[in-house]
């Protein structure tokens, strides 16, 4: 049965009514899941992105964002006529970009994303959910040492300035580690994480720890979102350490190899032989690897689920943020490793 929020128009204030909803990045990794979850709750869906195609019943638009002007997309909007807007588009920290890297990710993530969130609000959206990065949370909470060393974490803080500075009504979800498998491809975890420890024997993490979601967590998270909730909201689901979700991750992955505790600093001495190597091909990481040692994966960047649950009011939705990870991380490794399943179902 479709959830409806009518009913609490008068508890809350800032409920919002949602008539029709338009996803920017709809048959991406977290697009496609949050199309499907409107569409189940019965709420009016419109999207595009670059490749297009369908989710379901509904068909994709086909749209290159980042390449068409500002006027364009004023009359492509103007013409689905919604009222709320997903931003569901750009680029990660894994990505690799030439150097350097801060005018790529300012880019993508702060200029064209600008230009595209305006566009939809002169085309009459009213309310913009925008999905950001737990990063940006945790800048803040260390007084913007993150962003002086890490190009992507400086343009990520920048992205969400330049959303609250639009005049509508602006959610921007700051998400962590997210689990789970994309519709026609296979999770970036093996190329961008775990590739990195494939000559050693066994493996070697620092101390810290991160909060974590799965996909349907996001897909939840963005719902309630495009009906109240304001500002910069981080999405909590599970804390984990890094050497336990290392080992969850061998062990799903059928890696026999053990996981090793490591000071950061030690960490930092390794790392930054990739930084040379990186250098010499002329590319800079969203993430200083050197610095992720002693400033990220050294610290537990950890969130409150429930923190989540009171800002999204999750509980008139019937949703929680609190995640178990387990099932979305196994269905990861496995398709990270193919050839080490065979044909088991």
């Amino acid at each position: 049965m479709p959830i409806t929020i009518a009913k609490f128009r008068k508890k809350y204030y800032d409920v919002y009514i949602v008539k029709k909803v338009f996803i920017a990045g709809g048959t991406g990794f977290l697009g496609r899941a949050a199309m499907e979850k409107f569409i189940r709750c019965g709420v009016i869906v419109a999207a595009a992105s670059r490749t297009g195609g369908r989710v379901g019943n509904t068909d994709v638009a086909a749209l290159d964002f980042f390449a068409e002007s500002g006027e364009t997309l004023r009359e492509y909007f103007a013409k689905e006529s919604f009222d709320v807007f997903v931003y569901a588009l750009g680029p990660d920290d894994r990505v690799m970009p030439p150097a350097p890297a801060y005018g790529y990710f300012r880019e993508k993530l702060v200029d064209r994303c600008y230009d595209i969130l305006s566009a939809a609000v002169a085309a009459g959206a009213k309310r913009i959910v925008l999905l950001g990065s737990y990063f940006a949370h945790f800048d803040k909470i260390y007084k913007g040492a993150l962003s002086a060393n890490h190009p992507y974490i400086r343009a990520r803080r920048e992205q969400e300035d330049a959303a609250l500075s639009l005049n509508a009504e602006v959610v921007v979800l700051e998400l962590p580690y997210i689990f789970g498998v994309p519709e026609n491809g296979k999770p970036l975890w093996r190329e961008s994480f775990l590739a990195h420890y494939d000559a050693y024997p066994a493996v070697f993490m620092t101390g810290g720890g991160t909060a974590a979601t799965d996909v349907n967590g996001v897909a939840d998270a963005v719902f309630a979102a495009a009906h109240c909730g304001r500002g910069c909201i981080p999405v909590g689901g599970a804390n984990v350490s890094y050497i336990e979700l290392l080992k969850k991750m061998l062990l799903y992955a059928k890696d026999g190899r053990k996981v090793y505790k490591i000071p950061a600093f030690i960490g930092a001495l390794g790392a930054k032989k990739i930084l040379k190597e990186y250098r010499k091909a002329g590319r800079e990481p969203g993430l200083n690897p050197v610095k992720l040692m002693t400033q990220i994966q050294s610290r537990e960047f950890y969130l409150d689920p429930e923190e989540t649950e009171r800002a999204l009011n999750y509980g008139e939705f019937g949703f929680t943020a609190v995640r178990d990870i387990d099932e979305q991380l196994q269905k990861s490794m496995r398709a990270c490793y193919p050839e080490r399943f065979g044909e088991e179902k």
